[in-house]
C-alpha cells in the first residue's frame, strides 16, 4: 500500500458510481435548453466506462457533473453511495489538452496536485518517482512540458490526475489532439496503467475503435436531448488485440448506426 492510500480514509467500496434520473439544462434567449436528461447509470468499481456520441450528445456535459464542476442539474450522482458535492481529490480528470504549467517542469507539475495532502516530503517525491515510471517517462522529469512531445505530455497529464489515487479516473477526449499513430500507442499505455491501477475510468470519445478497444462497456448517447441511448457490455479480456472479430462487429454496426443519427 502506498503512503498515500495509507493516508486517506478507508472506504469499503472503491470508485462505484450511481447516477439517478439525471437532466441538464442551458438558458438559450431566455428558455431553458435540455442538454441532459433522464439519465440514469451504475458503474462499478474498476470498470472502465466508455462514452461514445456525436457532438453535441452531452457527453462532456456530463464529464463536468461527474467531476463536480456543474453543481446546477437535477437528479442524483453518488459516489460510493455519497453525493457528490463540487470537486474532490477522489476524482482525477485529463482533458484533451495536457494543461500542464508551462513554467513547471513535469516532476513539479505531478508534484502539485499532493499539494494539500498531509504528507512528508519524502513521501511525495516516492509517489511523483512511480507515477512518473508508471506513464513511462523516467528520464523527463525535469523537462517543460515545451521539451516534450504532446504524447508524453498528455501521460505526464494522465500520471498528475493519478498520484492521488483517485478512485474514479475521468478522461474528456483524451487523445482527441493527437496523431494517429501517437494515439494507438497511448491507446496501448493507457489500457496497460489502468490493468495496473485498476480505478474506476469514464472515458468520453467520438472514436468508436478507441470507445471498443479500451472499454469495459461502451455507452452510446442519443442527442437532443443527450441521453443514453445504447449500452454494448464487452466480455473480452485486457490486454485486448485491436483485430479481435468480436471488436470488429460492433464496431460495424456501432458506425451504421452512428452515421444513421
Amino acid at each position: 500500500m502506498t503512503a498515500i492510500a495509507q493516508s486517506l480514509p478507508a472506504h469499503v467500496q472503491t470508485g462505484a458510481l450511481s447516477i439517478r434520473n439525471l437532466s441538464k439544462t442551458y438558458p438559450l434567449k431566455g428558455r431553458p435548453v435540455p442538454v441532459l436528461q433522464g439519465i440514469d447509470l451504475d458503474i462499478r468499481p474498476g470498470e472502465f466506462v466508455s462514452i461514445l456520441g456525436a457532438s453535441g450528445c452531452g457527453k462532456s456535459t456530463l464529464l463536468r457533473l461527474l467531476v463536480g464542476l456543474d453543481p446546477d442539474y437535477q437528479g442524483q450522482i453518488l459516489l460510493d453511495g455519497q453525493p457528490l458535492n463540487g470537486p474532490g481529490l477522489e476524482r482525477g480528470i485529463v482533458f484533451q489538452d495536457h494543461r500542464l504549467f508551462p513554467w513547471m517542469t513535469l516532476q513539479q507539475n505531478i508534484a502539485l496536485a499532493l499539494k494539500n495532502h498531509d504528507l512528508g516530503t519524502a513521501q511525495k517525491q516516492r509517489l511523483v518517482d512511480e507515477h512518473i515510471a508508471l506513464v513511462g517517462l523516467r528520464g523527463y522529469e525535469q523537462a517543460y512540458p515545451h521539451q516534450l512531445s504532446g504524447g508524453m505530455a498528455q501521460r505526464g497529464a494522465i500520471a498528475r490526475a493519478l498520484v492521488n489515487k483517485p478512485k474514479v479516473l475521468l478522461l474528456d477526449e483524451p487523445f482527441g489532439a493527437l496523431d494517429a499513430l501517437t494515439r494507438v500507442r497511448l491507446q496501448q499505455e493507457l489500457q496497460r496503467i489502468w490493468v495496473q491501477e485498476r480505478c474506476t475510468v469514464i472515458m468520453v470519445t467520438h472514436d468508436i475503435e478507441e470507445a471498443l478497444y479500451l472499454g469495459d462497456r461502451v455507452i452510446v448517447m442519443e442527442a437532443n436531448p443527450g441521453r443514453i441511448g445504447e449500452q454494448v457490455q464487452l466480455e473480452l479480456a485486457h490486454p485486448r488485440q485491436r483485430d479481435t472479430a468480436l471488436l470488429f462487429q460492433h464496431k460495424q454496426r456501432l458506425l451504421e448506426q452512428l452515421v444513421g443519427h
